[in-house]
């Protein structure tokens, strides 16, 4: 296997790729879910339950179904407080939005929509549950519908516990379990009430997502540093949640923030498209964000959010996009010498499959590393105790604690990331570019890259099942393998497929969560031909395993 890059790559988005609203909207509600054909099922990925209305997998019987299952679970967990509920711009995140709200209402859930029918970035709704539960009473948590990054097809639906970040698997086994039996009956059993009558329900509130963020920020980012300095920044929110967000950013705090396009489209025919020819709102693919990156010399930094806000990419005049895993190194080693009031014992939070360099650096400053499979679940209880003073994962998402030490957020924060970008170019007179420069001439230089490529549901459900024993080689790329991992190191959770080290470099393969292709990530402190050498063996290693399996 390997990634075929499309022709297209790189360019803005030709007509023909652009969704039909009309048909995507009549099919949300029109199209009823099999619930004996697997993909029409409900199944929550990394970070929820995503699919396309045209093809089934997500429709207004899924959405109907996981609210429901919400509800029993809040009720069997005893949670009384408020629902925060937020939306972002795909298309179909306002019918699912909507969808949800007559589920809630029926079953007297007291649920909190941003006024004046605001998006809202998923960090925002994080920010919101945690500040409400930190005052004690009862305890809130949300529900975010987006599909993240994904194509404009798509619909997405998430929930977020009372610790603010993504549910762990204990909780979306129960309301995967709870809906897909929704789905089997036919939706026997789940209360609905008309959507006029939910909008108008005594236990339907709002609040100002977005203000209550805003005049928090310096909590969380030095503000004032930013504005005195005067760097110049520019941000492209992709058309996504935080559209408004930056304009209010710029103005509540005096800084020099452009926000080079307030374009909101559904379609996001503004896009220009991804490696294989889609249109996804990528902020870490170089293809996706050609429209910042070909502007980027206007500005001392520059950043983008994908739609939901929860994922960066910075952009910077000395490199351009930065690779995520390049910023997250920086990140940790400038935090963690300017946050003085951290406690001495935050550890530094890293995915299996994020830079290797960021190890290294966790020695260098003496801290602990916490390194968990993918996904940011598996960091929202450290963020919110503080025992994590920085949690990051390779696909550019990370969050990090007030400058006291507390909680910000639980879920991964896109905007305070690229706040961070402008204050470390503010504090330290350089880009973060020039920053890793520096970080990886004391270090050394990690070459990485990440391969692509389609994936049944069968494959992928072959290679995330792969046990250490299955890999039969003692070598990759000239070294000895010197380790074979499954679990993480962490916390001894599966990764979901596999990771092989050696004393040079690594691989790890695993399935993505949200979409039918399979990733391959590798890393190699020997440079690109060795890296080259490195994923080719790595195929083909992994390919044998799953042709024994």
């Amino acid at each position: 296997m390997s990634t075929r890059l499309s022709p297209l790559a790189g360019q803005p988005a030709p007509s023909s790729v652009l969704i039909d609203l009309d048909a995507l909207l009549s099919a949300y509600v029109a199209t009823r879910p099999d619930p004996s054909v697997a993909t029409q099922r409900v199944a929550f990925g990394t970070s929820g339950h995503r699919g396309n209305s045209l093809d089934g997998s997500f429709n207004e019987w899924h959405v109907l179904a996981i609210a429901q299952a919400v509800c029993d679970y809040r009720r069997a967990q005893g949670i009384t407080g408020p629902l925060f509920m937020g939306i972002d711009t795909h298309a179909l995140s306002q019918p699912a939005c909507d969808s949800a709200l007559e589920v809630l209402a029926a079953n007297g859930v007291d649920v909190v929509l941003a006024k004046d029918g605001e998006y809202s970035p998923t960090p925002a709704i994080s920010h919101a549950i945690v500040k409400h539960n930190r005052g004690g009473g009862t305890l809130a948590d949300g529900i975010v519908l987006s599909p993240s990054h994904n194509p404009p097809r798509d619909g997405g639906i998430k929930y977020n516990p009372t610790n603010g970040g993504p549910a762990g698997q204990n909780v979306t086994d129960a309301i995967q379990t709870a809906a897909n039996r929704y789905l089997e009956q036919g939706l026997e059993g789940v209360r609905r009430t008309p959507l006029a009558q939910a909008r108008a329900a005594h236990t339907t509130h709002h609040h100002d997502f977005l203000g209550n963020y805003v005049d928090d920020l310096d909590h969380v980012i030095d503000m004032a540093l930013i504005r005195d300095s005067g760097v110049r920044i520019g941000v492209d929110a992709l058309g996504g949640a935080g559209v408004h967000y930056w304009p209010a950013i710029a103005e509540r705090w005096k800084i020099d923030l452009t926000l080079v396009s307030d374009v909101v489209d559904p379609r996001f025919g503004f896009m220009t498209l991804d490696w294989d020819g889609q249109i996804r709102m990528d902020p870490s693919s170089r293809h996706a964000m050609q429209r910042l990156t070909e502007i980027k010399d206007r500005f001392d930094i520059a950043c983008a959010c994908d739609t939901d806000h929860d994922r960066h990419g910075i952009v910077t005049p000395s490199v351009g996009l930065m690779p995520s895993n390049h910023f997250l190194a920086v990140a940790i080693d400038y935090l963690f010498q300017h946050r003085p009031q951290w406690a001495a014992e935050a550890a530094i939070g890293k995915t299996v499959v994020s830079t290797q360099l960021i190890d290294r650096v966790a020695q260098r400053l003496g801290r602990r590393l916490y390194e968990v499979p993918v996904g940011f679940k598996w960091f929202a209880p450290g963020l919110l105790d503080g025992n994590l003073g920085f949690a990051g994962e390779e696909s550019a998402g990370a969050a990090f604690l007030r400058s006291d030490g507390t909680a910000w957020c639980t879920d991964k924060d896109g905007l305070i990331a690229g706040l961070l970008a402008a204050e470390m170019t503010a504090r330290c007179g350089r880009d973060p570019g020039q920053l890793y420069q520096s970080l990886t001439d004391e270090l050394g230089r990690p070459f990485t890259d990440r391969v692509d490529a389609p994936a049944t549901p069968a494959q992928k459900s072959r290679l995330g099942a792969l046990s250490p024993e299955a890999l039969r080689s003692t070598d990759l790329a000239g070294d000895p393998i010197t380790q074979v991992l499954n679990e993480a190191p962490g916390n001894g959770a599966r990764i979901g497929g596999i990771k092989v080290s050696t004393a040079s470099g690594w691989f790890a393969a695993r399935p993505s969560g949200t979409e039918n292709i399979y990733k391959i990530y590798a890393e190699s402190f020997h440079g690109e031909d060795h890296l080259q050498r490195l994923l080719a063996e790595a195929q083909s290693t992994v390919d044998a395993a799953l042709g024994e399996a």
